[in-house]
């Protein structure tokens, strides 16, 4: 069952998450970087997929990370990885990039 909006900015891809794991990797660990672990329901209601960036802001800065699907993870929390300026219990939204945006501007446009 997909969540539908109840009203003008009701948006269920923007809901917040809570992180109840933070994992920071060494220079030798085999795999590292910024990685997000979530719930596919709630990957799937934001439009992701496994292996697809994704932005991750968080209560100090936003960083582009990896998206893992775990089922294990309760609807609602999410794992992090490598993601700084986050900490266990924070709240954190993790947003598809826009790709068809380039800022705003349009090419070639002249501004008076």
């Amino acid at each position: 069952m997909t969540p539908t909006a109840k009203g003008p900015g009701d948006d269920y891809r923007q809901r917040p998450l809570r992180v109840v794991g933070f994992v920071s990797t060494r220079a030798s660990d085999p795999e590292r970087g910024p990685m997000v672990t979530m719930n596919a329901d709630d990957a799937r209601t934001r439009l992701l997929v496994d292996g697809e960036l994704a932005w991750v802001y968080g209560p100090r800065r936003h960083e582009l990370a990896e998206v893992r699907i775990d089922d294990r993870l309760t609807r609602g929390d999410v794992n992090l990885r490598d993601i700084v300026g986050v900490a266990p219990s924070e709240i954190v939204r993790v947003v598809k990039p826009d790709l068809d945006d380039r800022g705003g501007a349009v090419r070639g446009a002249r501004y008076a």
